[in-house]
């Protein structure tokens, strides 16, 4: 994954902007470290900040066709770019080794038609100087980030960027490009390509439960995912869904190095080297002292035989990042705030042992309905209409914080979940499966397909007490201690009277505690252009379920409380 940043019809000469363009995408080297590039053509300019991870040694971009009349900068991975290439004519000349250099070529057989064929988690700007056309594309889920921008002075320039900071110096107007989207500058409109089977969440599904079609879907997502040329690794809670990631992935590695699986299998472009490099999985987890998350993160650890790193950090830690934290994430979302200061933490460290690449668990909790409060949903078809709300709206919360937290510190994380075909498969499941209660624990079809209990014969994949483990939200699994001292410093930071006056400072979206107060008066230090707020999307449950307005899993009713409250 990249920074990539583009401005297109200009006016005047783009060369005239060029050093402010890499000022400005200067600002994204976090995301790419290894490298920066710059293309000018005409009244466009497109930069690229790189993270190699595939095609490390020739796929510098913005990348070019052969008489450079295609520009193209792309953040992501491209999981079937072998199997893609096949699909261009004969005779097409690869410059490089990238998986996204296959973009440029098939939007020459196909046009705009190309981002229907991309598997991959991507956002990406393509210029096309011979027609003067310009394409900008988001994957489906929204699991890369990407942001437009218009300056009312400029009226016809277009901005595009993988995050808020390298836009909102220039722009007046800046949205969050919307996941599965493409733009194309010759009608001017941004179209959804991107259509699903599940996408009305009006239509109720009644697929019954297949065990073996969730198994291998997941597997087969986590496979392609470990398309690599560096050593990766696996961020591991201890919870059911970064566990579950951390057992496929541990068994497909060992696959490879056993060579019983043949590389490439399906299309999926699995690279040996990386496991040639380091070949046994490492897992990496973060807490306070005591914290639920690192107990339990140990024991599937030791159970997968994984080379396991774990760090604990202090409430001043966390406290002491919240600033940078903010100016990362971009947000002012207390849920996302508080699970981002640990996974920014985590992935400085992982960064430090030079891992560049990791697998997450996000997506599961929306797509099963693992948060608690769906335990209070007062119908099947209501929680499936909330599960795709959920996952569509993934971009504002979860993906963002996976993507920034991560790449912060230029470490990439993929998301199986969030895999195409694994969405077809699980959110057309009937959503009664999906329904949980006393005596069926959330995410319960999730559990029993990866249960192996019923053949003695099997391996299984995680032990009982993490297979069936109760959900914990991140921020909360880290330590109760966590939530309770961001409570607490706000109360401390932000008075009495400054909180009744909220309204007045904010009247758009007004914080309705203080810590959510305390947070947007970080965020407006950072982001003081008023354009920075409309990409902001706040996560809270649901209240007309009943549901307590603090997104804290230990709000809900139903929480089992960990350990006693002693950190």
């Amino acid at each position: 994954m990249c920074g990539i940043f583009g401005v297109f019809n200009l006016p005047g000469d783009a060369n005239a902007f060029r050093q402010r363009a890499l000022f400005l995408s200067k600002k994204l080297r976090h995301r790419g470290p290894d490298w920066s590039g710059c293309t000018v053509a005409g009244n466009h300019i497109l930069c690229h900040e790189r993270l190699a991870i595939v095609g490390v040694e020739s796929g510098a971009q913005p990348l070019t066709n052969d008489d450079e009349s295609l520009i193209l900068s792309v953040n992501g991975e491209i999981y079937n770019h072998k199997a893609l290439r096949k699909l261009c004519p004969e005779g097409t000349h690869f410059k490089t080794q990238s998986d996204c250099e296959v973009i440029l070529h098939l939007y020459k057989h196909m046009g705009a038609e190309v981002v229907k064929h991309l598997d991959g988690m991507f956002s990406w700007v393509l210029l096309d100087t011979k027609k003067n056309r310009i394409l900008a594309a988001r994957d489906p889920i929204g699991i890369t980030t990407l942001y437009q921008g218009w300056n009312s002075k400029q009226p016809g320039t277009l901005y595009f960027a993988s995050e808020l900071k390298a836009l909102n110096e220039e722009c007046d107007r800046i949205i969050a490009f919307p996941p599965g989207h493409i733009f194309d500058s010759e009608t001017g409109e941004t179209t959804r390509y991107f259509q699903p089977t599940w996408w009305d969440g009006e239509k109720i599904p009644a697929n019954p439960v297949d065990y073996k079609l969730i198994r291998e879907s997941l597997e087969k997502a986590v496979r392609k995912r470990l398309m690599s040329e560096v050593p990766y690794g696996v961020l591991l809670s201890g919870g059911l869904d970064s566990s579950l990631i951390a057992s496929i992935a541990a068994r497909e590695t060992q696959k490879m190095i056993d060579g019983t699986v043949p590389l490439n299998k399906d299309g999926d472009d699995v690279d040996e080297s990386a496991v040639a490099s380091w070949p046994r999985l490492h897992s990496f987890s973060i807490g306070l002292e005591g914290s639920p998350d690192l107990a339990a993160a140990r024991v599937a650890a030791d159970y997968l035989k994984t080379v396991h790193h774990e760090y604990t950090f202090t409430v001043q830690d966390g406290l002491d990042a919240i600033a940078d934290v903010v100016y990362h994430l971009e947000t002012y979302d207390v849920t996302t705030i508080r699970a981002s200061t640990p996974m920014y933490l985590l992935s400085r460290k992982i960064k430090a042992m030079g891992v560049k690449m990791v697998l997450s668990g996000e997506g599961a909790d929306e797509i099963f309905g693992g948060y608690l409060y769906f335990h209070a949903a007062p119908s099947a078809d209501d929680l499936h209409t909330e599960t795709v709300s959920r996952v569509k709206n993934l971009h504002y919360a979860d993906c963002l914080r996976a993507n920034k937290s991560t790449m912060a510190w230029g470490v990439e994380a993929r998301v199986p979940f969030l895999d195409k075909a694994f969405l077809e498969v699980a959110m057309n499941v009937d959503p009664k499966e999906k329904m949980s209660f006393k005596g069926k624990m959330e995410k319960h079809i999730l559990r029993k397909a990866f249960d192996t209990s019923a053949d003695p014969t099997a391996q299984p994949y995680l032990p009982d007490s993490i297979l069936w483990r109760q959900k914990e939200q991140f921020s909360d699994g880290v330590g109760y201690g966590w939530i309770d001292s961001l409570k607490d410093t706000a109360l401390a930071k932000v008075s009495d009277e400054e909180f009744a006056k909220a309204a007045e400072r904010w009247p758009q979206d007004t914080p309705q505690t203080k810590e959510a107060y305390w947070y947007r008066e970080v965020f407006e230090l950072a982001f003081p252009q008023e354009a920075c707020t409309e990409s902001v999307v706040r996560w809270i449950p649901r209240g007309d379920w009943g549901c307590p307005a603090d997104p804290s899993g230990r709000a809900q009713k139903v929480h089992d409380s960990a350990y006693d409250k002693t950190d």
